[in-house]
């Protein structure tokens, strides 16, 4: 197959990859990443599960890296869910400083790479060192305008739309709106991802076929693409594999 250059997405930024497909210009908006199987990882290879989880934090600096190169204008990784706390004590304490140790090596790249910082998820829920530390990077890549890299933290799906359903019927109670006013436009409006829209493109890796609470609102029509391998062997091949069989795909959207 011929190599080609994908064309500047509406940010202007160029997509540098061998990826090939007669409809070029077809590369998802928001990508989103179940990032599964690093305890599995550690295991295979007789360490800590620990070491898998560092192992993982340190692809991400790859794939965010590949992200960029294909205009892709937010990417969602699924960081540390609701279900987590259920976790052996000293596993969620290493998970949760994770992000600080990320973000402290890497922010400096993220500038550089003009990378903006969101999050979704009950961020006060966690301990202050890594609320600082999020606070920070949030704080100091607000004014970039490229690629939104979104850290879903302590985030749970069905949390979320419970929470939005509150919201919502608050705005009832204070005669803001009338029931008959609720409709999924304003669903969408109150979610944690008001502002990012929804993910063209879901990737899990490690082989498990669900989504696990993530997204489960948004992912009406995303779509889903699921590998065997690993989340710390999932490498720029790999993510370039799943933009290259989302450009295949047909998206109908319930029609024909």
């Amino acid at each position: 197959m011929d190599l080609f250059k994908l064309p500047f997405n509406k940010k202007n930024r160029k997509a540098e990859s061998s990826l090939q497909h007669k409809d070029q210009g077809r590369i998802p908006n928001h990508v989103a990443i179940i990032m599964d199987g690093n305890g599995r990882w550690a295991q295979k290879r007789g360490l800590p599960r620990v070491a898998g989880h560092k192992e993982g934090m340190d692809n991400i600096k790859k794939v965010v890296r590949k992200a960029n190169q294909f205009g892709i204008e937010v990417l969602t990784i699924y960081a540390f869910s609701t279900e987590n706390w259920k976790r052996p004590t000293d596993e969620i304490e290493y998970l949760l400083k994770l992000p600080i140790d990320f973000l402290q090596h890497y922010l400096p790249e993220l500038m550089d790479r003009n990378v903006k910082i969101q999050t979704i998820g009950e961020v006060n829920a966690l301990p202050q060192r890594t609320k600082d530390a999020i606070k920070r990077a949030v704080d100091q890549t607000t004014h970039n305008t490229g690629l939104v890299l979104n850290i879903a933290i302590n985030y749970g799906s069905r949390h979320e739309m419970i929470h939005s359903v509150k919201q919502i019927c608050q705005g009832v109670i204070d005669g803001a709106y009338s029931v008959d006013d609720i409709n999924e436009d304003m669903l969408n409006d109150y979610l944690f991802t008001a502002d990012l829209g929804d993910p063209d493109l879901i990737i899990r890796t490690s082989g498990e076929l669900r989504l696990s609470n993530f997204l489960l609102w948004q992912a009406a029509y995303s779509e889903l693409w699921f590998t065997d391998i690993l989340w710390p062997d999932f490498d720029g091949e790999q993510f370039e594999k799943a933009i290259y069989d989302f450009q295949r795909r047909k998206r109908r959207y319930g029609g024909v």
